[in-house]
């Protein structure tokens, strides 16, 4: 067992905030929080917060590294190092949309990864390629396809963690939807011009989940509702959201918030190699991405992924958007969980959890990454 102390800060826990805490941790996970205790390393926050380690269900690429360049075992470490140094403890590697050939190898990659214990890999998320030509932003139309039984049959393959697939609700039937849903595969709606009606009956058939909510979707007219129309109505689907100030103006941001339970988003960062590297630019698909002011760009100005990290996201979430830090915490962790199916595994600081934390500064600004109780950044 190892005991770490934090004092004069703030602890977001499902009980409250606390100013000082003791975590025990054992076998990777918290065995107990106490008030006080004997520890075996004390941290004096000097005001500022240990949150849950974040959770990012949209990563793209780090370091230097686009994963449908490198599906790979080294890839995917690199992008995981990348990231923890911005507070993300678990993450799932994120596929644009390829060819079947690509999407197997990130497939047993991401297996491959998680069997040689890579911290932070949870799993995989397959973003297209059956999406909507009409709202296919930076993806290559030339990848999109068909769902068939041999691209379902690969989808369903029994794997080590969890996959996670963004799609296009009317390009694919409602019995297609409820068999990649029975099989286990998170489904979300994504990069779809479908309209509120195929969207709701696609959440009632087992989509449970919006990819990167207001972008890249059918919007919400007051004849023609579309997909932000179904997300906002629904009060269990899980959203996520990409608040870098450029991808969604902050006002829809707070109006969806008065909308839905605060417990239904999720904070990703649809990062690109620029995360945690100095990329002044990148190469997807043969397409020059120009990363400038903040953004990913496409030379026709097309928004391509973000060069946002967890931190900034967590930060922005509180800053901008007005949050209370816990809830910018249950976003940015409880809620990823929760959405993956692992709420009684990760996301909170509780024992029996997996000690994932991290410490920022009064400022927000990450200081310190653990990953089951050992300090990776």
């Amino acid at each position: 067992m190892t005991a770490f102390a934090f004092t004069n800060g703030h602890i977001v826990t499902p009980g409250g905030m606390l100013d000082r805490a003791t975590f025990t941790v054992a076998g990777g996970r918290i065995a107990a929080i106490s008030p006080d205790g004997p520890a075996d390393e004390t941290i004096d926050l000097n005001g500022g917060w240990i949150v849950p380690g974040f959770i990012d269900t949209q990563v793209n690429g780090g370091a230097g590294v686009l994963f449908n360049d490198s599906p790979d075992v080294d890839g995917i470490a690199a992008i995981g190092r990348a990231h923890a140094r911005y507070g993300t403890t678990a993450f799932l590697p994120t596929l644009i949309s390829d060819t079947v050939e690509i999407v197997a190898r990130a497939l047993d990659a991401t297996d491959a990864a998680i069997e040689a214990g890579v911290p932070g890999v949870i799993g995989v998320h397959i973003e297209g390629p059956v999406i909507s030509v009409t709202r296919k932003g930076i993806h290559d139309a030339e990848k999109f396809r068909r769902l068939d039984e041999d691209f379902l049959a690969l989808l369903t393959r029994p794997r080590r963690g969890k996959v996670m697939l963004t799609l296009a609700p009317e390009m694919v039937s409602l019995e297609d939807i409820a068999r990649l849903h029975a099989a286990g595969v998170i489904l979300s709606i994504g990069h779809s011009d479908a309209s509120y009606d195929v969207a709701k009956a696609a959440i009632a058939a087992g989509m449970t989940g919006v990819t990167h909510l207001f972008n890249a979707m059918s919007p919400l007219l007051h004849r023609a509702p579309g997909v932000v129309g179904a997300a906002l109505e629904d009060q269990s689907i899980y959203c996520g959201l990409i608040l870098d100030g450029f991808h969604v103006h902050d006002a829809p941001v707070r109006i969806a918030m008065r909308a839905r339970p605060h417990d239904r988003f999720l904070l990703v960062t649809d990062a690109m190699p620029c995360v945690g590297a100095d990329v002044a630019e990148f190469d997807l698909h043969g397409r020059r991405i120009l990363v400038e002011g903040g953004r990913c760009l496409g030379e026709d100005g097309t928004l391509a992924g973000s060069s946002l990290d967890m931190a900034g996201a967590f930060r922005n979430a509180v800053e901008r958007i007005g949050l209370s830090h816990a809830d910018a915490a249950m976003m940015a962790a409880t809620s990823p969980a929760a959405f993956l199916g692992l709420g009684d595994e990760r996301g909170a600081l509780a024992p029996g959890l997996v000690a994932d934390w991290v410490q920022l500064t009064r400022d927000l600004a990450p200081v310190g990454t653990w990953i089951a109780g050992t300090r990776i950044a």
